[in-house]
């Protein structure tokens, strides 16, 4: 059985997975650098597919953990919209090339990190109508089969409504935890879960357990400010690095 030998790979992928426990653990967006991360030594689609059964043995450890905190009326909306997401991303990410990836996942990245930065958030809480919420879970549904994206949307989704913090994570941890059993047959339609990454995926699965333990603990201890300055910068310049090597294969081809 092969794997992944790649040792720039490697390099990236303890700190990718790191991230991952940690947004698995509760700190969300922070996981959302991991495809990026691991998309400068591979294929943006070999990364998410890679990534892809790690995160749904992570789901099952989170969804266990915040299993009392959620919010239904969320879910729905979110999910039904999350449904035709990842089946026009399933088709599209089959007629684009790995730049056109790359390019999508920085924008995404880029315009995320601006818009946290930059971006007003309104003193009142309020909750957005079902037809917001479906499209935000649809434009979720997509940016999370085709990168592992997902957090953006459903942060735009839900931060204006000023969730108690464990109801917010806890309808994240659900809401994720079901999207990416909506992709694992997506990924097999694109050859995706092929024996080298299904190997590399698991050597990588026990480091991952432990750091979603780890997020787990922190997410009850440590204030998040801290964690989210350091993930907005480190995404900001992944995602810009990914914007520039996509439009430099485009411009080569």
């Amino acid at each position: 059985m092969t794997i992944v030998t790649d040792p720039l790979f490697y390099l990236l992928a303890i700190p990718a997975v790191t991230l991952l426990g940690l947004g698995k653990g509760g700190f969300a967006g922070v996981g959302m650098i991991s495809t990026p991360l691991l998309a400068l030594a591979l294929p943006p689609l070999q990364a998410a597919a890679i990534l892809l059964p790690i995160l749904i043995v992570q789901d099952a450890i989170s969804v266990w953990v915040y299993r009392r905190d959620w919010d239904a009326w969320n879910l729905k909306v979110l999910l039904i919209g999350s449904v035709f997401g990842v089946a026009i991303a399933a088709l599209f990410a089959a007629q684009v090339s790995d730049a056109h990836v790359r390019l999508l996942v920085g924008l995404i990245g880029v315009s995320f990190v601006l818009f946290a930065w930059f971006g007003r958030v309104a003193a009142q809480a309020r909750r957005p109508s079902a037809a917001s919420g479906m499209f935000w879970g649809a434009l979720s549904g997509f940016t999370s089969m085709l990168a592992q994206a997902g957090a953006p949307p459903f942060q735009v989704h839900m931060l204006p409504q000023k969730l108690d913090k464990l109801t917010l994570v806890g309808t994240n941890m659900i809401f994720f935890a079901l999207v990416n059993w909506m992709k694992v047959l997506p990924f097999f339609a694109l050859g995706q879960f092929t024996t080298e990454n299904l190997a590399t995926s698991l050597l990588l699965l026990p480091f991952a357990i432990a750091t979603n333990f780890f997020g787990i603990w922190l997410v009850r201890r440590t204030p998040t400010a801290l964690f989210y300055k350091i993930a907005y910068v480190l995404m900001f310049v992944i995602s810009a690095e990914l914007m520039r090597s996509g439009l430099m294969a485009m411009w080569r081809g």
